[in-house]
């Protein structure tokens, strides 16, 4: 399991992508799945935790950023080989390392900050795995195994049917979260706002933020540590959440009404996905439908938020959720020495080249096929075999040898009453043995798999 660094797994007070990585690792744990978790050296888990970063770099600035995430990545690559999947949550730069190695790699992509990280992702696309956390997220250019919407520790979170007055905003500040838009529905209201959350954007907090920050109607109360927020999500009589972008999920959202709270959300990214509006809170497309929407927060069962999340967002379900995604990543990549036609034994394997020694036993057959990242050389050592390259068939005795470039249709067949045995030299960007797309198969296993 691969956390990011920025902060620790589980985050002190912000992370939102660690307290997922952190919920998930200690679920599967519950599960008796063994999990080795590669974050911070002052995480914790139940989990083996493997760290070369001391700190979070968002907490100690004389880390130097590149260095370490170039470190904890590569350490995870370099024992690749001990686990069956490698679950990266660190974004797009792990991708680059996916290649060389056979363990298969999964990526939950918490979100796609710009279009310029698009090439990394298109590359590695159908070479690994990737998630989703919401339907709106997902990037028409990629392939997804899977959407699983984040869970939260729904116990954790203390329900009150009898809130105070105040409207609340919790996020890191910043104009993508909208806390100018919250400041200004506060007071076209008339109610209290109290905001919470780290400053992510100190020019914006001191021109947008900070000159109406009275502590009589607009509060700020900083950057809270887990307690706190809970208390104050607890407690509030409703929830702003006036995005000004496409947010891929939104964790304070699905907190707030655990806690009971009703959410006011900009109808954009992913928020009608979590939200029933009129039900659990509105969804509104301007500061000034969400001051009218204030208005009608009384209608929201409290009890209603609280267990739309039960039944939605547990842990339990997003645990269950990735179990399913590991488990049809390790059918479709499933690696067997023995096949139907026969059995392989892999002699040397380096990035970008593999050699393997292949026994067809007579009458055995490989399927049709094509791989679309890997040229082959076969070098006939003993029997006779039928080779289909191409549409054409070619005779072959030991000391022949055939070549197959990148997606030519290939296969060949035991015509004699002895094992058929020959070389195979693999060159390519990527080796597993599940780049195959079968296109015929005597065996019945005619399917695309992992290309």
């Amino acid at each position: 399991m691969l956390s990011p660094i920025a902060w620790s797994t589980p985050p002190k007070k912000y992370g939102p992508w660690e307290s997922i990585v952190s919920l998930l690792t200690e679920g599967l744990i519950k599960r008796g799945i063994d999990v080795t978790l590669f974050a911070t050296a002052d995480s914790h888990t139940a989990a083996k935790l493997h760290a070369v970063c001391p700190r979070p770099y968002e907490e100690d600035k004389d880390i130097i950023t590149k260095v370490y995430e170039c470190l904890h990545i590569s350490e995870l690559f370099e024992r690749a080989n001990e686990f069956d999947i490698i679950h990266n949550h660190f974004d797009y730069l792990p991708l680059t390392y996916s290649a060389l190695v056979d363990t298969p790699v999964v990526t939950t992509i918490h979100g796609i900050s710009s279009r310029k990280i698009l090439p990394v992702y298109k590359k590695y696309n159908n070479r690994t795995f990737y998630v989703s956390i919401s339907d709106a997220c997902r990037c028409n250019e990629l392939d997804y195994i899977a959407t699983v919407r984040h869970g939260i520790k729904i116990e954790s979170f203390h329900f009150n049917d009898k809130p105070q007055d105040y409207l609340l905003f919790l996020s890191r500040l910043h104009k993508d979260k909208g806390t100018r838009e919250a400041i200004e529905v506060a007071k076209k209201t008339g109610r209290k706002l109290r905001i919470a959350g780290f400053i992510a954007d100190q020019a914006y907090f001191e021109k947008e933020v900070k000159p109406h920050i009275d502590n009589e109607q607009i509060i700020y109360e900083g950057h809270v540590d887990p307690e706190r927020k809970k208390e104050l999500l607890s407690n509030a009589y409703a929830l702003l959440h006036m995005i000004n972008y496409d947010e891929p999920f939104g964790l304070g959202v699905i907190e707030a009404m655990a806690s009971g709270t009703p959410v006011i959300a900009m109808n954009r990214g992913s928020m009608p996905e979590l939200i029933s509006n009129g039900e659990t809170g509105f969804l509104v497309n301007s500061v000034d439908e969400a001051a009218e929407a204030v208005q009608k927060v009384a209608s929201i069962s409290r009890k209603k938020c609280r267990e739309n999340v039960e039944k939605r967002f547990s842990v339990d379900r997003m645990v269950d959720d990735y179990i399913k995604v590991y488990e049809t990543i390790l059918e479709k990549c499933k690696r067997e020495s023995e096949r139907p036609w026969g059995y392989y034994e892999v002699l040397l394997q380096k990035p970008g080249c593999k050699v393997k020694t292949i026994t067809i036993l007579p009458q055995g057959e490989i399927s049709l096929q094509r791989h679309a990242h890997r040229n082959e050389h076969w070098y006939i050592v003993s029997g006779e075999g039928l080779v289909t390259k191409s549409g054409s068939e070619i005779r072959v005795l030991a000391g022949d040898s055939v070549d197959f470039p990148v997606n030519e249709i290939h296969r060949i067949k035991n015509i004699d009453n002895e094992n058929l045995v020959f070389i195979e030299i693999a060159r390519g960007d990527y080796l597993g043995e599940d780049d195959i797309e079968r296109l015929e198969d005597k065996y019945g296993r005619v399917e695309q798999i992992c290309i």
